[in-house]
């Protein structure tokens, strides 16, 4: 609702960065790191991991190496067709994930995307619920007079100020999402090295499976998401008979405790798919 008081504005400024960064967030999900950003970021990170894959082949033979020295007690038994047709198979296995690791790391993200997707799909939001100030506060604070609005300043300050800090940690932990993504793909080579050997193929199996916990933080950010926009739908109730700083405090609060809960969720995404998933 436009208004010409000053107290309104600010509230309402407050609320609009809020629905911003809430908006971005529902285009960043719907994202691959392919498309971010123009796909410029995705570049670097590819040519680094098409570099990587040198020293992943270089360092798939030491770990071969050490596996099969650990594994083995003796060169006759290298020589056993059994464990020489082994030692093969971890090999080939081992330098095939190496070459096609960041096609295997695409199609897992792929994959969480389609769960993201339907996500969405099935909560029947095309988009998040915009915040808005009800119109009882916006009559009540317009009615105000001058030194009535003093304290309703410092309310609505400090609520702005909390909603704007808000705002931009929730967008924060998105993006940091994203550059974890770019990291775990720039690095891949190195840690799906350890497959040769057998001694140390618990490390890429580590990798493997956090990768797919900063996968699925996706499909965590968007179930909060979802919930805050149910939870937006119906605003806090605003009793008409109180003050207006009564109106205001009461409704900054109880919207600033479900954007807690929302921003604290999205920081928290990875703990709760590592607890979910046991990774």
């Amino acid at each position: 609702m436009e208004s010409d008081n000053w107290i309104v504005q600010n509230l309402q400024n407050a609320l609009d960065t809020w629905n911003g960064k809430l908006s971005e967030i529902w285009q960043l999900l719907t994202q691959s790191p392919q498309t971010f950003k123009g796909g410029g970021i995705w570049e670097v990170i590819v040519n680094i991991n098409g570099t990587l894959q040198a020293i992943g082949y270089a360092l798939l033979v030491l770990f071969f190496l050490v596996g099969m020295v650990k594994t083995c007690g003796s060169l006759a038994e290298v020589k056993k067709p059994e464990h020489a047709l082994k030692l093969f198979v971890r090999f080939a296995i081992a330098k095939g994930i190496i070459t096609y690791g960041l096609e295997l790391m695409i199609a897992l993200f792929t994959i969480v995307q389609g769960i993201v997707s339907k996500i969405m799909v099935t909560a029947g939001l095309g988009g998040a619920t915009q915040t808005v100030l009800p119109p009882e506060i916006v009559e009540a604070v317009e009615n105000c007079a001058f030194l009535e609005s003093i304290p309703l300043w410092a309310v609505t300050l400090i609520g702005g100020l909390f909603i704007t800090v808000l705002s931009f940690v929730m967008i924060m932990s998105v993006y940091g999402r994203f550059f974890k993504l770019f990291l775990y793909t720039a690095i891949a080579p190195v840690p799906l090295s350890t497959f040769a050997g057998e001694p140390s193929q618990n490390i890429g199996k580590s990798f493997l499976k956090s990768y797919a916990g900063v996968c699925l933080e996706g499909a965590i950010i968007v179930l909060a998401c979802v919930i805050f926009s149910l939870f937006a739908a119906s605003p806090p109730q605003v009793n008409p008979d109180a003050s207006a700083v009564t109106m205001v405090w009461a409704y900054i609060g109880e919207l600033v405790f479900n954007m807690l809960v929302l921003v604290g969720t999205i920081k928290l995404a990875d703990h709760c798919v590592k607890e979910m998933m046991g990774l």
